[in-house]
């Protein structure tokens, strides 16, 4: 008798969860953004948020949760109820490097699924538009003839904004200062304002300011020439080798979630993703409009954090 109870009671609960994912959505759905309002994870989710809320009925909130790297808002939809209402904007550094990067993480791979990726882009290495350094040689011999006294800004430590310019003063032996901000949109500023020097920074927060001629971009670190910056070399041009990584940013929900929420949910981002408009703004941005299937952006992120990890061990930089 015990045991009929048992079976029925488990056929109960799952005949429930089939008819509340079917349901899903029925109440808001918060996009958590480990990054600064603003930056360069922000902007395309928010520009993502309005049409994927009018998609599936229900508003879709942003809530900006940055520092240490991405993992404060990571860790805080690992811990999430798996119901499909709080959905991480991840990153290469939230989903990839950090696993490697530090030693004490909250939150572990398979705490997450995957969905599909949202952009993808190139990091350009710029400067002050006032900076005297106009070149990658330029910028190297201000850097040794001052050692210790340049610096570069990053969108936090761990960030391939902060990782770039590790493996450039690695590569080349210069002393250079790593400045880290909470966020992209910091970062970004600094470097605007002339607070640091140079930075690796996303195309996407860059080039809006390189258009206006606040930025003078030196390089790009993906394997070809960008499309909006076509006058600007890619570091293996001009001599650099193993920067040819690219950032990319994508979706995720916490582990356990009901499989047919999470094919919902990717659909609905898929489908978005391919909209014109938005795959436009995506564009003039300076990135590359996601919408991967599922069982590709996967394994897009497991081998970024094994890539990732392969050099930030071989360089020993542990950031904790």
């Amino acid at each position: 008798m015990f045991k009929r109870l048992t079976l029925a009671a488990a056929a109960w609960l799952c005949a429930t969860a089939a008819i509340a994912a079917d349901a899903w959505p029925t109440r808001p759905i918060t996009l958590v953004v480990p990054g600064a309002a603003g930056g360069s994870t922000d902007i395309p989710a928010r520009l993502l948020a309005l049409k994927l809320g009018e998609r599936l009925g229900q508003p879709v909130i942003v809530d900006n949760r940055p520092g240490a790297g991405g993992s404060i808002g990571a860790s805080q939809v690992a811990r999430a109820q798996p119901d499909g209402y709080t959905v991480l904007v991840g990153n290469t550094g939230s989903n990839a490097i950090n696993y490697t990067a530090y030693k004490k993480l909250p939150y572990r791979p398979e705490d997450f699924v995957a969905l599909t990726d949202m952009i993808s882009f190139s990091n350009v290495l710029v400067v002050p538009q006032a900076s005297p350094v106009r070149s990658l040689d330029d910028l190297l011999k201000a850097a040794r003839q001052a050692p210790g006294k340049l610096s570069f800004s990053s969108a936090g430590v761990g960030q391939t904004t902060h990782l770039m310019g590790e493996v450039l003063r690695e590569r080349t032996g210069v002393d250079v200062v790593h400045v880290p901000y909470r966020g992209s949109a910091p970062a970004t500023a600094a470097i605007v304002s002339g607070e640091t020097q140079f930075m690796f920074d996303n195309l996407t927060a860059s080039l809006v300011h390189i258009k206006a001629g606040k930025l003078h971009p030196i390089a790009v670190t993906g394997a070809q020439r960008e499309p909006e910056l076509p006058n600007v070399p890619t570091t293996t041009e001009l001599g650099l080798q193993d920067f040819d990584k690219v950032g990319w940013m994508g979706f995720f929900l916490p582990a356990q979630t009901p499989p047919a929420v999470v094919r919902k949910l990717t659909d609905g981002l898929v489908a978005v993703l391919r909209d014109p408009e938005v795959a436009r703004r995506y564009r003039e941005l300076g990135g590359r409009p996601g919408g991967m299937p599922q069982a590709q952006f996967t394994q897009l992120v497991d081998n970024d954090r094994k890539s990732w990890g392969a050099l930030i061990t071989s360089r020993q930089l542990q950031l904790d």
